[in-house]
């Protein structure tokens, strides 16, 4: 176990959550909306919003990933580790795809705290978001 998870259960930002299989699908019904909200936003001229959204879409895909383990996050990080630990460190998803949800995590922190975004970083982000959640949608369907 990686020291970062263990860290994190340690401090209740994971926790066990065994009701967490039967939501996963509602998680990522969340993610689908905010991916279409997002595609929305940006096809009418906006970029800070579609960032937000954009992110966040990958957030309820993340956390469904997560639920259908049977654990819960209490932190945006702490669901991070938790996507390592218990998918790419088991060989079930891609590193890139955390080097994705951190860095769409880092765009999302600057548009929403800093009031700093632009048009191609959320068309960037969107992108990531579509992919992170295509594949999300795929191993959810053989886990289920």
């Amino acid at each position: 176990m990686r020291l970062e998870f263990r860290k994190c259960l340690d401090k209740r930002k994971i926790s066990r959550f065994p009701s967490g299989p039967k939501l996963a699908r509602k998680e990522l019904r969340s993610a689908l909306s905010d991916l279409e909200d997002s595609r929305i936003g940006l096809a009418t001229g906006r970029s800070k919003w579609p960032t937000i959204q954009a992110y966040y879409a990958m957030y309820h895909a993340a956390r469904a990933l997560v639920y259908s383990k049977g654990f819960r996050e209490h932190s945006h990080y702490c669901l991070m580790v938790a996507l390592q630990e218990l998918y790419v460190d088991q060989g079930q998803l891609e590193p890139e795809y955390i080097d994705a949800f951190f860095g769409a995590m880092k765009l999302r922190e600057s548009a929403d705290y800093r009031d700093e975004y632009s048009s191609e970083k959320a068309v960037i982000i969107l992108k990531k978001a579509e992919e992170f959640i295509n594949k999300a949608t795929r191993m959810l369907l053989k886990i289920t």
